[in-house]
């Protein structure tokens, strides 16, 4: 081949070569790192277990700790996912938080001999291995030694024949079996060997969509909004916190009611609690009245009915009153307190006001709310409230249960011993190879074999007459 043709030759090689390269590295770092952000995690931990905990042996019980809620008959829900995920290979890690005390075996001097705490559950995924990582307090058998020990790989979970790749907006795994290891027996003090099957583990966690690239032009600088910075009588915003009754909760849902309860105005579910926001009102020397928004209502068998709406808020010298417009069977309320609690003396700090888990205690009229089911006096859930005095104060964080999980696809076909359910609610590859670089490849690489023709077919045409065919 001349000297000039093949050097065009090597350039658009050469050019060719060095595109590619740069298309890949990014293509590759697209795909890697996403952020989970938000999400569910719902595990009973051993149905075998709470049942021996709360019954007649034991005669025990147990606690929900940093938001932690009961989901369904004899499940535990964690809330807040935060990790990351990477949709090329299906490596997934995401960290719940929350946790469930486990009480039990009362003594005479009022301690347990049954205590263990597990709390902020992680999934961590590489491959075909998934594992279920908890922080474990316990308390041994005998000794009554207490030992905290921070994600211990406490069960194996068997991922089947999930492909954990190219999941979308969200990463689903439904009743995915787990089997305790032997450093989770360790950790459950003795109560079940390695091997023991546990409660299957679902969840739903988000994934945010990979970041576009940063604009190489410096954005120019905008004047920042004024805001006002001094506190005075207006509740700018706000914010009631109230899961209503856990056991309650657990009745609507369970086998008796067969239940359900709806969120409607505004009003956003936070797991163990409901959040009841656009609080407006005024505030002054300690003394609080603020209205809210949003409703929720409980239904189900045997005639329940119950709508909780119109959320209001007093506090004088220390004592709360939450109220509610209520309409049930037989019942009907504007303005109704139904439980009191002890709000402490309220002062702002950094432009808000706040009470945390106040214990409350169900009125008379409260009691005439939920049909007698309690008596007036009755503990219910506790009060959080926030309101903000300054436009640039900001709320307390409610818990992120992500987005509601989708239907699965049809799972694929996986070996007989695999319960589980595919990964990806949203089939879309986000996390995969993008379609514009793969588009722009495609055509360089078009382009680049038409210039080769073309060098090709001049070099045939301007071959001299010696290289040419023997005619004769």
């Amino acid at each position: 081949m001349p000297a000039r043709p093949r050097a065009l030759v090597t350039l658009l090689c050469a050019a060719l070569v060095g595109a590619l390269g740069a298309l890949l590295p990014a293509t590759g770092a697209h795909a890697a790192g996403r952020a989970v952000q938000g999400g569910r995690l719902d595990w009973g931990v051993n149905s075998s277990f709470s049942a021996y905990v709360t019954g007649p042996i034991a005669k025990g019980g147990y606690s929900l700790t940093g938001g932690a809620a009961t989901v369904g008959g004899s499940g535990f829900r964690f809330h807040s996912a935060t990790g990351t995920y990477d949709g090329g290979t299906g490596a997934f890690r995401a960290t719940f938080s929350g946790g469930v005390r486990f009480l039990g075996h009362r003594t005479g001097t009022g301690e347990h001999q049954l205590d263990l705490t597990l709390s902020r559950p992680t999934v961590s995924v590489t491959g075909s291995t998934g594992t279920l990582l908890v922080d474990v307090t316990s308390k041994a058998k005998g000794t009554g030694t207490v030992t905290t020990s921070r994600q211990v790989p406490f069960a194996s979970l068997s991922l089947g024949g999930i492909d954990m790749r190219g999941a979308g907006t969200s990463v689903v795994l439904n009743n995915v079996p787990a089997t305790l290891t032997a450093q989770g027996a360790r950790s459950f003090a003795g109560y079940y060997t390695a091997g023991t099957a546990l409660d299957p583990v679902s969840l739903s966690a988000d994934v945010r969509r990979a970041a576009a690239p940063p604009s190489r032009t410096p954005a120019a600088p905008s004047a920042s909004p004024s805001r006002r910075s001094t506190p005075g009588e207006a509740v700018e915003d706000g914010a009631v916190d109230w899961g209503v009754r856990r056991t309650f909760r657990e009745y609507v849902t369970g086998d008796i009611a067969d239940g359900r309860w709806t969120l409607s105005a505004g009003a956003r579910d936070g797991g163990a609690l409901f959040r009841f926001p656009g609080g407006e009102g005024t505030y002054r020397d300690g003394r609080l009245t603020a209205s809210f928004h949003g409703a929720v209502r409980f239904t189900g068998a045997h005639g329940l009915d119950l709508r909780l709406s119109a959320f209001r808020v007093t506090v004088d010298e220390g004592r709360g009153t939450l109220l509610a417009d209520v309409t049930s069977p037989g019942y009907r309320a504007k303005k109704a307190p139904l439980v009191t609690f002890t709000a402490g003396e309220l002062k702002a700090s950094g432009g808000l006001v706040r009470v945390t888990e106040a214990p409350a205690r169900l009125t008379a009229q409260g009691a005439r709310a939920f049909g007698g089911m309690y008596r007036p006096g009755t503990a219910m859930d506790p009060v959080s409230l926030a309101v903000a005095l300054t436009a640039d104060a900001e709320l307390p964080a409610l818990p992120d249960l992500g987005s509601a999980p989708t239907a699965s696809p049809p799972p694929t076909p996986a070996p007989p011993e695999a319960s589980a359910r595919p990964v990806a609610s949203d089939t879309a590859d986000d996390g995969g190879t993008p379609a514009l670089p793969v588009v722009l490849a495609a055509g360089f690489l078009a382009v680049a074999a038409a210039a080769v023709t073309v060098v090709a077919v001049r070099r045939r045409r301007t071959r001299p007459a010696a290289d040419a065919p023997d005619q004769h």
